[in-house]
């Protein structure tokens, strides 16, 4: 995207040009934040990767804090949490914050990563921005995975134990693997200690790989509803009131719902059997991860092999990584594919689906529906995305993002179409 459509930042004192020539650092902030343009018709499912950055800030500083007073040792670490919530001034508070900010860090992420495919978002040239971004969702999930298990209560003893065998299932080194994750032959005190840093180490590797997604986007620009790309300083406006505006709206708004799970219903999204103390030698009826790992863990249990288990449920993540080659039309918003985006909307049935599915016994009807799930997620990527570009006929888009913006809908869509323009054959997959 072009950066001259807006003034640069140029200091006017001779401290601050003294500084600018030295570490550039508000003239970064000023054209990244400020004076960088932005398309003009973004709405508000662009507004969740500012509220992911947020979170983010929130869950390092609270997880900071909480880790001051945490003990990670197997006879003291349930005990250490009921100390945080009775004990440390608004621990309570902290402690919630942190475990219900994760469920809302991974609802604005999942909601993210819709926007991206109902927008095209992972199309070329963006396929190292979507990359970057998928590398943050695995962080994401290993991050949500090793803390988990810190309360050390019943679900999280469990599901670590559950988890870390799964990779037993890798011929040849499976067991090995195993050994090196737990520290020993069983979940026990070297596996906390494990959990424990690398919780705490992996929301700075997340921060480190933000900074490269957001330099990734600044580089390509942002992608905007109608998939088009900006042709002049018509289609853009300032970051800043703009985009920030809106931003700030939206995450007020979302931060009153997260407000709403901290203080009303603070233990809602999370397992009653976690408020046990761990014990070896009881298993809980239903083990089951937290409510934004269900998907996978459906797909994990929908086959009776556990080696082809853990491939599919890797690989149902992995696939992502491949998704800018996977999809053939060369047009990138659903809102001129009226066939891709009946196909979006029941693939995200199927992932709510799955998720349903992941809560339930892995027994009876649930099994074959979590198998007819599984095999129409795959279906989605193999098989639907790359025929849709080639016999989808997508309707005419507009000229240019401020036509879809300043001019009717029937003159956008009906004139050009008549004209013979914009439904160009750079619009055909």
């Amino acid at each position: 995207m072009q950066h001259d459509y807006f003034p640069r930042y140029e200091p006017k004192t001779a401290v601050g040009r003294w500084f600018d020539s030295r570490l550039p650092l508000t003239r970064l902030m000023y054209d990244s934040f400020v004076a960088y343009p932005v398309p003009r018709n973004l709405n508000y499912f662009y507004t969740f990767g500012g509220i992911l950055s947020v979170m983010l800030v929130v869950q390092i500083v609270t997880g900071v804090v909480l880790a001051m007073h945490y003990v990670p040792h197997e006879d003291f670490a349930f005990d250490s949490i009921e100390h945080i919530m009775r004990d440390v001034n608004y621990g309570w508070l902290l402690r919630y914050i942190h475990s219900n900010g994760a469920s809302m860090f991974f609802l604005a992420a999942y909601i993210h990563i819709f926007r991206g495919l109902y927008f095209g978002s992972y199309k070329e040239p963006r396929e190292i921005l979507w990359i970057l971004g998928v590398v943050i969702f695995l962080l994401m999930i290993a991050t949500a995975f090793f803390g988990y298990v810190l309360p050390w209560g019943q679900m999280s003893f469990w599901a670590a134990t559950v988890i870390t065998n799964l990779f037993s299932a890798i011929p040849l080194v499976g067991e090995n693997i195993v050994t090196w994750l737990l520290g020993g032959f069983a979940v026990g005190q070297p596996t906390l200690n494990r959990f424990y840093s690398l919780h705490y180490l992996l929301p700075f590797m997340i921060a480190g790989v933000v900074a490269l997604h957001v330099w990734a986007l600044h580089v390509t620009g942002q992608t905007n509803p109608t998939g088009i790309e900006v042709k002049s300083k018509q289609d853009v406006v300032p970051f800043t009131p703009h985009a920030t505006i809106k931003d700030a709206f939206a995450m007020t708004v979302f931060l009153i719902l997260f407000a709403w799970f901290v203080f009303y219903l603070p233990n809602y999204l999370g397992h009653a059997d976690n408020y046990q103390k761990a014990d070896p030698l009881v298993t809980p009826a239903h083990i089951v991860p937290e409510w934004y790992l269900l998907p996978f863990y459906a797909v994990l249990r929908a086959v009776p092999s556990k080696l082809l288990g853990v491939v599919l449920m890797f690989g149902s993540i992995a696939v992502l990584f491949i998704l800018p080659w996977l999809d053939t039309s060369r047009v990138r918003s659903a809102n001129y594919r009226p066939l891709y985006r009946q196909f979006f909307w029941i693939f995200v049935a199927v992932c709510i689906g799955l998720g349903y599915l992941g809560a339930k016994p892995a027994e009876g009807g649930y099994v074959i529906a979590a198998r007819i799930l599984t095999t129409y997620y795959f279906a989605h990527f193999f098989l639907i995305l790359p025929l849709l570009g080639l016999f989808e006929n997508p309707r005419p888009r507009p000229a240019s993002i401020a036509d879809s913006v300043l001019k009717p809908a029937d003159e956008v869509s009906g004139a050009p179409a008549a004209a013979g323009g914009v439904a160009a054959p750079e619009t055909r997959g």
